[in-house]
């Protein structure tokens, strides 16, 4: 039954949107946030040639030499007339036009944020765009970096047990792009997306998503559980919502995504991860020492500070390097955290409380609607109104968990219920039986 705000479009108003849409998909193109602020393999040759005892060789001249490949102050100019030209063609308060508007100032304050390389400047816009590990979730609730504290605890409780020994990585980088392909082109087949996994040796993460690409790092070694993990995480989620939101009618920004975007997608995909029982304390703790890595930095620790903390934790120097340098990427080895890791977290508990809610309320058709792109929280009650517009298609791929929510919302019917018990109480009682 549609909504008393529901209205039937006019193919003008269609057009107009499908318009502004797709000059701000055209706007952000150039727009590549990692490329832009990522170090070279000879910073960290050099780091290592030093004994890994100085700070990486990385100040605001570096970030000078990398090119953006666009004009800055040209391309937030573009951004802040298409805001003004929506605004003008849409109305003030239309709701699409309200999202493009957000989506284009969003962009804007990412130019910036790579204007300042190398300054204080990155890492104050980082925070504003991906949030601080201090920040509150929810009035009174823990922050982030309490979490990252409260997880080390029961990593650490874990690891005491000895329970999970080290799997072996057995698969090359050839052999995963065999294995993932093919179960990647099975969970696509009914959509016809035509979507590929790739060797790539040009890439720090071991796998990563394009807009119809998995690329595999071709020196990284992998094992049947990090490949089962990948085809969630960047398949299921990161490629999924990409191929919905390009096959958008009207809406076609939906296949983009801004730093807001981020944080509901990659809060996604651990939430994925997890009902889909692919993830591990190992992923668990990687995705922890990001937290703590992040809030370290923003609390004023080195580079060689960050280093140390995840050899420490028992991590390879090549590794551990890899780790701290996406801390403090964009930024210098002194400078200040780039946040964005801190997205998984933080996106996995805004989605989740966002599913309980939405099960206990009754409202299980927008759960769906998390995959009908690069969307966020904040714009899925206006994307259930378009989609009764007939503006926003419903998402042609959904992971099988979201396909059927039987489970799903029996689970949440559950967990609704157990949020509400002191753990410390049920500890209390269990002491004589645990």
């Amino acid at each position: 039954m549609p909504t008393p705000e529901c209205i039937t479009p006019t193919p003008d108003y269609r057009q107009t949107v499908r318009e502004l849409s797709d000059r701000l998909v055209t706007a952000q193109r150039p727009i590549r946030v990692l490329d832009a602020i990522k170090w070279s393999a000879a910073v960290e040759e050099a780091f290592f040639a030093a004994g890994a005892r100085e700070q990486p060789r990385v100040d605001r001249e570096y970030y000078a030499r990398q090119p953006l490949g666009f004009d800055p102050a040209a391309k937030r100019q573009e951004l802040e007339e298409l805001e003004r030209e929506v605004a003008h063609r849409l109305g003030q308060y239309n709701p699409v036009g309200q999202i493009m508007r957000r989506i284009c100032r969003e962009y804007a304050s990412v130019v910036r944020m790579l204007e300042g390389r190398g300054t204080p400047e990155f890492c104050r816009l980082s925070q504003e765009l991906y949030g601080s590990s201090t920040d509150a979730l929810h009035a009174g609730d823990p922050n982030l970096a309490d979490l990252g504290v409260m997880m080390a605890e029961a990593l650490a409780n874990i690891d005491r047990g000895h329970y999970f020994a080290a799997e072996e990585k057995n698969l090359t980088g050839e052999e995963a792009v065999a294995v993932l392909g093919r179960r990647v082109a099975e969970a696509f087949a009914d959509v016809d997306a035509g979507v590929r996994v790739v060797l790539s040796d040009g890439i720090v993460a071991d796998a990563a998503a394009g807009a119809d690409t998995i690329k595999v790092r071709k020196e990284a070694r992998f094992n049947d559980r990090d490949l089962r993990l990948l085809e969630v995480h960047e398949g299921w989620v990161h490629l999924g919502t990409t191929l919905n939101g390009a096959s958008q009618p009207y809406c076609t920004f939906l296949s983009k995504g801004p730093p807001s975007a981020t944080v509901t997608q990659e809060g996604l995909a651990i939430f994925l991860e997890i009902i889909t029982f692919t993830s591990h304390p190992g992923r668990v703790r990687r995705v922890t020492n990001r937290i703590r890595a992040v809030h370290m930095a923003e609390e004023g620790a080195s580079f060689l500070d960050v280093y140390g903390f995840f050899r420490g934790q028992g991590f390879s120097e090549r590794v551990s390097f890899a780790d701290a340098s996406r801390v403090f990427r964009g930024s210098t080895p002194t400078g200040g955290a780039f946040t964005k890791d801190l997205s998984y977290s933080k996106g996995f508990l805004l989605i989740y409380n966002y599913i309980r809610l939405a099960v206990r309320q009754g409202k299980l058709d927008r759960i769906p609607l998390l995959f009908c792109g690069k969307t966020t929280l904040e714009d899925l009650r206006v994307l259930a109104q378009l989609v009764e517009e007939g503006l926003v298609t419903k998402p042609a791929f959904l992971p099988p968990q979201l396909r059927d929510l039987n489970a799903l919302a029996a689970w949440m019917c559950y967990s609704n219920f157990l949020n509400r018990l002191s753990l410390d109480r049920v500890a209390a009682d269990y002491a004589g039986i645990l």
